[in-house]
């Protein structure tokens, strides 16, 4: 699996942004996706997750209710949309891809990583 991720850029405390993530391969409807981020100096955070039929969602207690995670298989991406962001979301963004369905909210459960995108929140 390849994962593409795109969407970041600069934006102010309180607007928006919206991420995606393109991913390879047929059987991307089987793949729990996730997404982490990383600040300079910091270890990579867990953000959201996604089950593969996308019935459920999980997020990390910073972005409850300010992020929702999405896909759509037949375009094989999957999607964040942030809202009300802060100068503390500010991080690279990646997007990962996991063939178990269990610990999604740990780096070290996923096998297929994006390259990253750069999400800047300016106050």
């Amino acid at each position: 699996v390849q994962l593409q991720a795109s969407g970041g850029g600069l934006v102010q405390a309180g607007g928006s942004l919206s991420l995606s993530c393109a991913a390879s391969g047929r059987t991307f409807n089987s793949y729990p996706m996730g997404w982490f981020r990383q600040a300079p100096g910091k270890e990579r955070e867990f953000v959201a997750a996604i089950r593969g039929n996308g019935g459920t969602t999980d997020y990390g207690d910073s972005v409850k209710g300010r992020f929702t995670i999405s896909r759509d298989n037949a375009k094989n991406t999957v999607y964040l949309q942030m809202n009300s962001l802060k100068p503390e979301d500010t991080a690279v963004y990646y997007c990962a891809a996991a063939r178990l369905g269990w610990g999604l909210n740990k780096v070290g459960s996923y096998d297929y990583w994006g390259q990253g995108t750069l999400v800047t929140v300016s106050s």
